[in-house]
């Protein structure tokens, strides 16, 4: 097998492992994140990931955490096939010569480079997902947006296409997702490489067993929401904006307004879900990924 494909194969192996690991975790960050400010003196829908998780189970059973999984299932393929694929051949274009170590400055580069190809795969997915995931928030907001209610992921698509500008209406949001893959996963290839080479003692990883790579997966997942989880809030809150009586502009006015209502804290709404997250995921993920990339040659 060429190396394209053996990263296409890796890659999806990987991302299916993230998935199915870490899809509750992340249903529960986007409850939080998306969830109304309520009005002065009144609690808010969720107190907490806990609270979230409990009145999920109670009103939608323990499926209702898996809610929205369809759209990054279908595309799991593509997403980590484009993110793997992409890290490798730029890391070909890196190599001073054929098969040699690179730098972890120069996996930051191939990170960021992958994060720019995924960014585009990565909206109009998250956009469906978000839909799904942030119903049950938003169910008492008052938003004349939650009047619609989606089927699955094909009804979002389709509600999206028909009713909120065609194929532009998917890539709503897709500013921040930049903003989040590009240094996201600049941070988290530099992270995953320098840590291998702690543990391997030099830039040679490949003797590295599979609970080194567990730990250099799991500390990398980490650092990509450590750096990037304030634009990850402004995205989804974009995402579930009401097209027709929006509240945010755009990224910098939604960054402005939930800075103004909630202070900092705002921007970090969700956080503790998406960091237990992404511990686990991640790490299955790049073990699924090193495991079936060497088991191909």
């Amino acid at each position: 097998m060429g190396d394209v494909a053996k990263d296409l194969a890796a890659g999806t192996v990987g991302g299916a492992a993230q998935l199915i690991c870490g899809h509750p975790f992340d249903t529960i960050k986007v409850k939080l994140q998306s969830q109304p400010t309520p009005p002065p003196g009144q609690l808010p829908k969720y107190s907490g990931a806990m609270d979230a998780v409990k009145q999920t189970i109670a009103a939608e059973g323990p499926r209702g955490l898996y809610k929205g999984m369809g759209a990054p299932l279908a595309t799991v393929a593509a997403f980590n096939a484009v993110l793997f694929t992409v890290r490798g051949q730029m890391e070909v274009l890196l190599r001073s010569e054929p098969g040699a170590p690179l730098s972890v400055n120069q996996q930051v580069v191939c990170g960021a480079g992958a994060g720019v190809a995924v960014s585009f795969l990565a909206c109009p997915t998250e956009l469906i997902k978000c839909r799904l995931q942030a119903q049950s928030a938003l169910a008492d907001s008052g938003s004349a947006a939650v009047g619609v209610k989606y089927g699955g992921p094909m009804d979002v698509a389709r509600h999206v296409l028909r009713s909120e500008g065609g194929i532009r209406g998917l890539f709503k949001g897709l500013v921040p997702t930049l903003a989040r893959e590009v240094p996201g996963n600049a941070a988290m290839f530099g992270v995953y490489e320098a840590f291998k080479q702690f543990l391997a003692g030099g830039q040679d990883t490949s003797g590295l067993g599979r609970g080194s790579l567990i730990v250099a997966g799991g500390l990398a997942g980490a650092s990509f929401w450590a750096s990037v989880y304030p634009t990850d809030v402004i995205k989804s809150v974009i995402q579930v904006d009401d097209y027709k009586n929006p509240k945010f502009s755009g990224s910098i006015d939604a960054f402005k307004k939930i800075l103004a209502s909630e202070g900092v804290k705002g921007l970090y709404r969700g956080f503790g879900p998406a960091m237990a997250r992404s511990v686990p995921a991640n790490a299955a993920c790049f073990l699924a990924y090193e495991v079936t990339r060497s088991s191909l040659g």
